[in-house]
């Protein structure tokens, strides 16, 4: 088992249509003790694209030409075409991180050290070939429930051995981050990350901050290009890090928390 570190990440809520790869079967995709459970998960999301428009826009979050496309595209799942997953992901975070750039190398470490969430795998490999489709991790599927409930066991148990005796970067956001309990007895080190815009102020007044929400799906693409560039395994690793926007990592507010690092980077005020 490879020593460098695993990263975790969401997956994007927008897809690139098409794709050239014959349609997904069972053990066509990485961690195959989670098909069981792509399955039921698949089965259930085809059937609830015959609900009422109101039920669909409901459970897929979009509505308008959004809803009609996700619909379509949920309802061919099982027979429609398939491309890799860090090119089938078309968002904020993949931009950034922009894998086509990457060189053979580094894109080496992309193919066996990420892995992406989703709501309808559970969790894929980049180079795992997925179809287009629709499904929040939090969705609540009919005869399904909740998909992040359903992900939980299945999920920690596929993951643990990948984990076992690694450093972990888990840069997923709360929704994901809930579809599995993060293993960090098992790691040698679990960290994520937060990212803070400073407030100006006086000196008599202590430094205040606000979360980052809106750029921060940007600000990790850029962060996971630097992991993987470097093999960065440690919070300090993060002091070499020149972040496009700013950002500097700040030993003072990294902060550890039930067994994982919370690293914090900052961009002091202009």
């Amino acid at each position: 088992m490879p020593d460098r570190p695993v990263i975790l990440l969401p997956p994007s809520e927008g897809k690139r249509p098409g794709g050239e790869g014959p349609a997904w079967t069972a053990g066509s995709c990485s961690f195959p003790a989670l098909d069981a459970t792509r399955r039921k998960v698949m089965t259930a999301l085809v059937a609830a694209m015959r609900a009422p428009e109101a039920d669909r826009a409901k459970l897929l979050g979009v509505k308008g030409a959004a809803l009609a496309t996700g619909t379509a595209a949920d309802r061919a799942v099982k027979r429609s075409p398939t491309m890799a997953a860090i090119d089938r992901y078309d968002g904020v975070l993949f931009d950034a991180l922009d894998a086509g750039s990457l060189p053979a190398r580094v894109r080496a470490r992309l193919d066996t050290d990420v892995v992406i969430f989703s709501g309808l795998f559970g969790a894929v490999m980049p180079g795992d070939p997925i179809p287009d489709y629709k499904l929040k991790m939090g969705g609540a599927l009919p005869g399904v429930g909740n998909v992040t409930l359903l992900w939980r066991a299945p999920l920690t148990r596929a993951l643990a051995p990948m984990l076992e005796g690694r450093v972990l970067w888990n840069l997923l956001p709360k929704e994901h981050d809930n579809a599995w309990t993060c293993p960090t007895e098992l790691t040698t080190r679990t960290m994520s990350v937060k990212f803070l815009d400073e407030a100006a102020r006086t000196k008599r007044q202590p430094r205040s901050f606000t979360t980052v929400n809106h750029w921060n799906k940007l600000l990790k693409g850029a962060l996971v290009r630097f992991i993987l560039e470097t093999g960065a395994d440690e919070p300090d690793a993060l002091a070499g890090f020149a972040h496009p926007e700013g950002y500097v990592y700040d030993p003072s507010l990294t902060e550890v928390i039930d067994g994982r690092t919370i690293i914090a980077m900052v961009r002091p005020p202009a």
